[in-house]
């Protein structure tokens, strides 16, 4: 019998672990499902671009995996039960099923975070989903001119979704409402050149300003200043898919998964988890902040020690680290903000025209990487020893 991998969300994480892991393990000893609730993969550092209009490139995850023995599930998660080595899933047309598996990679990622704000939920859109920014698109493009976008959210979507509006429709007024300073974080100059392309695209900014509820016209902040808008932008952080919470899974209180430096789950040693959905520690003994910047080699990690632990090779040992902050001010300007190992901002950073070139590559490369999943590793697929995969998973031996 095949030894059964099953891996829940084709977003960047878990279509990469997914193809990392047909390339390395031999087809006749494996067999891989991945199961997603949509056909495509969706882009989403590119969904402030389809909020306000622009189409994005369709990819198909049928045409991605054709021919890597990469079965694709389009079916929603309900469930997983990590006792029974199950999880349960429901078809688009309804029909409902249990899948099993003998290793499970857990990257169904997560959602946007409205913190409990009265009035979010029903009020506010959000962009960290397809559907949530086909929303806004549409409502955006319902927009006279004049009328009031307030987006709330200092982070890096945030900055994104309001410099994207702001330059896809000049006619409407942009604001942010940030709970800090503007890009408090960044170094001297990137705060400097975020200010001035702000300035340039006419947004204003409310800093140190907490946003305590959120009606259909406007928003109220901590100190009862009310901000009109006819649109509310949500950027404030990400909450994770609640199912891993559910489980048997040792998870923190946010409910992400806690793995080891393997990807490995420390309660239950047949699930990995990747992405925004684990709790991994990074350079500095800090969590990894959820970003495809860290979900990506965390998504090779999690690959290449699932084939190391079935072939009886060596673990990997490849910390993850950053490098930079890329951030996209529309489709002219950009910031490269150049950072520590455990992100923390140095002096040197990248601006303007050539910023917005490098992000746009960055973005390009990221789906190029999904979409050729089973490129640039070796040729030859390792095969599984048994002893290797486990009791109960039998398999053919090494080769």
């Amino acid at each position: 019998m095949q030894h059964r991998i099953i891996v829940l969300g084709a977003g960047y994480t878990g279509a990469t672990a997914a193809g990392r892991l047909a390339r390395r393990l031999h087809r006749d000893d494996v067999a891989i499902t991945l199961v997603n609730a949509e056909p495509d993969f969706v882009e989403r550092v590119r969904l402030h671009q389809l909020a306000v209009g622009q189409d994005l490139r369709p990819r198909p995850l049928g045409e991605m995996f054709a021919g890597t023995g990469v079965e694709l599930r389009i079916a929603k998660v309900t469930g997983v039960d990590v006792d029974r080595r199950t999880v349960a899933v429901a078809d688009a047309n309804g029909g409902a099923g249990e899948l099993e598996y003998d290793t499970l990679v857990y990257a169904l990622g997560s959602g946007w975070n409205d913190h409990g704000v009265p009035g979010a939920a029903e009020h506010a859109y959000e962009i960290a989903s397809r559907l949530g920014a086909l929303r806004l698109r549409e409502r955006l493009a319902g927009l006279d001119a004049g009328q009031p976008v307030v987006v709330v959210g200092g982070g890096l979507t945030g900055l994104e979704a309001a410099a994207e509006i702001a330059e896809a429709r000049p006619d409407l007024a942009v604001a942010l409402a940030a709970r800090g300073g503007l890009g408090d974080w960044l170094s001297d100059k990137g705060r400097r050149h975020l200010r001035k392309v702000f300035g340039g695209l006419g947004i204003t900014v409310h800093e140190h300003t907490a946003v305590t509820g959120v009606e259909a016209d406007r928003v109220t902040t901590a100190d009862g200043t009310v901000i009109p808008a006819a649109v509310t932008v949500w950027t404030t952080g990400f909450a994770v898919h609640p199912i891993a919470r559910a489980t048997a899974l040792e998870v923190t209180g946010t409910g992400q998964i806690v793995v080891d430096a393997t990807m490995r789950s420390v309660s239950h040693p047949d699930v990995y988890a990747i992405g925004d959905a684990a709790l991994a520690m990074g350079p500095g003994d800090k969590p990894l902040r959820m970003s495809c910047a860290s979900g990506t080699p965390a998504a090779w990690q999690a690959a290449d020690a699932i084939t190391a632990r079935l072939t009886g090779g060596k673990l990997p040992n490849m910390p993850i680290r950053y490098f930079n902050q890329c951030v996209s001010l529309g489709r002219r300007e950009g910031l490269i903000q150049y950072v520590t190992a455990d992100d923390r901002a140095v002096s040197a950073a990248l601006t303007g025209r050539l910023a917005a070139v490098y992000k746009e590559l960055v973005c390009k490369g990221a789906a190029w990487g999904v979409a050729h999943p089973t490129l640039g590793l070796p040729a030859r697929p390792r095969r599984v020893v048994r002893e290797a995969a486990g009791a109960g998973s039998a398999v053919k031996a090494s080769a």
